[in-house]
């Protein structure tokens, strides 16, 4: 089946509001009957940085995350949930747009984005949808209107996540509050909620934190965390401290940077919290898809490198927790590689809005509604470009064209070097297999995936035959 087949298919099964309602129930939802015909609200928050081993049901127990657990078990985790290209701007871009990189121009960070794609608020929109974006753009520009959101709230200076930071409402006049930046762009969200809460809205809230300035936490969440209380993953080194008064976020490894990142994480957690916690006041959460993610990971001294922008785990790899109740199962975990190409046609999929042809990825909705879906070999993963990162073309991390599949990463960098972990035997990536003759099938058969990948995603990469 084509991938236009594939949308034209979606479509007819989720037309319509009685027409989405009973098509539920007609493929064979598990036995979760809809509890009423109207269309869903979608509430979309994703904040900058979250790898998925931190969270408390994952791999960091210690860590402080207990909103995200009870989504967890409210709905369904994608677990392994990829960031196709685990850098701000460019995941961003794939977001809005369910485009590849060089299909929609977001090659790097600090690129802005054409108006004249097609986007998910575009599509909500056509739909019949009320739609809004509040927080971090990182697109360009400070207004979200052309880009297909009736309601726009973009915030800028927000690295300092307290009072430095701006947002610009109607008029484009910057109003520059007082506060934890997350917890005031979270504020706007539950306004918009509760002025808009007869629905159907689309509602999107992009977080900075726990993106650098990993030093700036609320207080109380950093007082969760005593020295050393939070465990390193076994592949962590090079955590010497850095020097000067603002710490190069590259080397920002030790302890006090760890610290704050997570309690950051506990922040936003806190955020996630009051979020829920006004849909169920609101008496709308039967109605209304919750999701959480994040745009990419972030390193901490796995592999002896900070930040992103590698093919690693700790980087690509990313929470994605979704809230639907009486439609998406509690408790479910489940293990498609699911990409962040995937997210416009699965959301659109899920409302009962119409797919786009523009959108590449593919609907993963069945996988969330207790029916069959994609299940993809691999998932395309790249680092394009790094003129835009902290230091231009001297930022140590490598350019890279790679593939994630269900066992192992396999990545080819620009200097021709190549990296194959079996993710199965190896699970924190210490074992680099390209050169082992007993993986050459996995090696060619990798390396053809990703060929494959190039071609569908017009990226000129050159990988060799």
């Amino acid at each position: 089946m084509t991938r236009n087949e594939q949308s034209k298919l979606t479509r007819r099964g989720f037309l319509g509001v009685a027409a989405g309602a009973s098509a539920l129930a007609a493929q064979g939802c598990a036995g979760l009957a809809p509890k009423s015909s109207r269309r869903p609200n979608v509430v979309y928050v994703f904040s900058d940085e979250h790898r998925w081993q931190s969270m408390s049901f994952t791999e960091l127990p210690e860590v402080h995350t207990p909103n995200m657990a009870q989504l967890a078990s409210q709905g369904t985790e994608f677990v392994n949930c990829i960031s196709n290209y685990p850098v701000c701007s460019p995941h961003r871009a794939m977001l809005l747009t369910g485009r590849w990189p060089y299909e929609q121009g977001v090659i790097d960070n600090n690129i802005p984005l054409s108006p004249d794609q097609m986007t998910i608020g575009k599509a909500f929109q056509q739909s019949g949808y009320r739609t809004a974006y509040i927080g971090k753009w990182h697109l360009g520009g400070t207004r979200a209107e052309p880009f297909g959101f009736d309601h726009s709230l973009i915030w800028g200076r927000t690295n300092t996540h307290w009072d430095e930071s701006v947002y610009y409402p109607e008029g484009d006049i910057p109003v520059q509050p007082k506060g934890y930046n997350a917890t005031l762009m979270s504020d706007q969200a539950i306004d918009y909620m509760r002025a808009n809460a007869a629905g159907p809205f689309f509602l999107m809230l992009s977080l900075n934190p726990p993106h650098a300035n990993f030093l700036d936490a609320p207080e109380p969440e950093l007082a969760r965390y005593s020295e050393g209380s939070l465990p390193r993953r076994p592949n962590t080194s090079g955590l010497e401290p850095g020097t000067g008064e603002q710490q190069d976020v590259l080397n920002a490894n030790d302890w006090e940077h760890y610290r704050g990142y997570h309690a950051h994480i506990s922040a936003i957690d806190a955020e996630l919290g009051r979020i829920m916690q006004t849909i169920d006041e609101l008496g709308i959460a039967d109605d209304t898809i919750l999701i959480y993610t994040s745009d990419h990971g972030s390193m901490f001294g796995s592999h002896g490198v900070g930040s992103k922008r590698q093919p690693y785990e700790e980087s690509i790899r990313v929470p994605f927790l979704v809230r639907w109740p009486g439609r998406v199962p509690e408790g479910q975990r489940v293990d498609p590689l699911f990409g962040t190409i995937d997210i416009c046609p699965t959301l659109c999929s899920l409302a009962g809005a119409e797919i786009p042809e523009a959108f590449q990825g593919q609907d993963f909705a069945g996988h969330l509604l207790g029916r069959r879906g994609p299940e993809p070999e691999s998932q395309f993963i790249m680092h394009i470009s790094k003129e835009n990162a902290s230091r231009g073309n001297d930022h140590p991390a490598p350019i890279f064209r790679g593939v994630r599949t269900d066992r192992y990463t396999y990545s080819i960098l620009a200097d021709g070097t190549g990296i194959l972990f079996d993710n199965e035997t190896d699970p924190y990536q210490l074992d680099n297999r390209y050169h082992d003759d007993r993986l050459v099938g996995q090696r060619d058969a990798h390396h053809a995936m990703l060929r494959d990948w190039l071609e569908k995603a017009s990226d000129p990469f050159p990988i060799g035959a």
